[in-house]
């Protein structure tokens, strides 16, 4: 698959439109997009993020926030995996800069939108597919 040119939707982003996006398709998304995003917003807010990642780390949130995109986000099952694709990816690009705190503050907010069983899913956020 390949990815689309997510930098062109960072002006998508808001913290606003995240927050909102992200709790209305949180059980159709599934616990590790879900964890990844978590993840890559919350790095965003660290001071020890470059500009030029905090710069990629937008990009890819914007695009999951948009509508607009390679496979649109309401066809069933197949509509969210290239927002997946794109956070895994950054996430992979900025993975030296999350701090074990944002993991463990990720988790905690996962836990409000996810039973136990559907956490444990997270355990290998890089693992494509979940057996």
């Amino acid at each position: 698959m390949e990815l689309p040119d997510f930098m062109s939707y960072a002006n998508k982003f808001s913290q606003s439109e995240f927050v909102e996006k992200i709790s209305r398709i949180a059980k159709r998304a599934g616990s590790k997009l879900v964890y990844a995003a978590l993840i890559l917003y919350y790095t965003l807010q660290s001071d020890s993020v470059s500009k030029t990642d905090k710069a990629i780390i937008i990009g890819a949130l914007g695009y999951m926030i948009s509508p607009l995109d390679v496979i649109p986000d309401a066809i069933p099952i197949a509509g969210l995996t290239d927002d997946f694709a794109v956070l895994i990816y950054v996430l992979k690009k900025v993975w030296t800069d999350v701090d074990p705190s944002i993991l463990e503050q990720a988790k905690e907010k996962l836990a409000k939108w996810f039973d136990e069983e559907e956490i444990c899913d997270i355990t290998d956020i890089f693992k494509e597919n979940n057996e």
